[in-house]
């Protein structure tokens, strides 16, 4: 077994691996123990009871955090003509058509969300080797496929967090940073767990928001309650 530093055995002090604390007894636990020099981001893992191995159980979407991620993100957005120009306006910081695509071929991969106009995809298609493994691929299902630019960029800009089931059953998403006040942390939470709930598959048996775990990048997980969570 590998052996636990000293940081993280001081870190799950006082947490009862077992238990399941109320939403706002886990944010103030993982705030409580955030002693990093950087402003930690708060993780959120729902474990889902569905197999994402059937395209009928497969859990995907996007929900915008009513307070933002905490983080400054980078758009790049795919466009030409009149919509490359209203991408400029609402903010994208990097919008271009075929020169842009030859860019990210070429490896320049200088942005963290990617935007497309519908007219676009066939291009941007090409990047589906480069763009996909790293989860930036558009996709109308989210909202990065769309010809309402200005929205899709105020949403990447604003807190829009991507949500997508992994092989385990399991969907991972940041939700603010630790500096962030325990009511913020909260909506933001809520939010993402409606968003999830919302996107239950047709596929989906038995039960489906199985268990939510809360941590900080460098802390320890805290079991929370659901009905905390969904406000049961």
């Amino acid at each position: 077994m590998a052996k636990v530093g000293k940081r993280i055995s001081t870190a799950r002090e006082g947490i009862d691996r077992n238990k399941l604390y109320s939403l706002n007894e886990a944010i103030s636990l993982v705030k409580g123990r955030s002693k990093t020099k950087f402003d930690e981001t708060v993780e959120v893992a729902i474990n889902l009871g569905v197999d994402p191995r059937h395209a009928d159980q497969m859990v995907r979407g996007v929900c915008v955090l009513p307070n933002g991620t905490g983080k400054s993100v980078k758009v790049a957005v795919f466009a030409r003509g009149d919509k490359a120009e209203e991408a400029k306006a609402a903010g994208a910081d990097i919008v271009g058509a075929e020169e842009l695509v030859q860019e990210v071929q070429g490896g320049k991969i200088d942005f963290d969300t990617v935007i497309a106009t519908p007219d676009m995809m066939p291009l941007v298609g090409r990047l589906g080797k480069v763009l996909g493994p790293r989860g930036m691929m558009p996709n109308p299902k989210v909202g990065t496929v769309t010809p309402d630019v200005t929205k899709a960029v105020n949403d990447a800009k604003g807190g829009a967090v991507q949500f997508r089931v992994e092989k385990a059953g399991i969907v991972h998403a940041g939700v603010g940073k630790v500096s962030f006040s325990e009511d913020k942390i909260s909506e933001n939470i809520k939010a993402l767990f409606d968003a999830v709930q919302k996107a239950k598959p047709t596929g989906a048996k038995g039960t489906y928001m199985k268990r939510v775990a809360l941590s900080s990048t460098m802390g320890p997980g805290v079991k929370v309650d659901i009905a905390s969570v969904a406000g049961e």
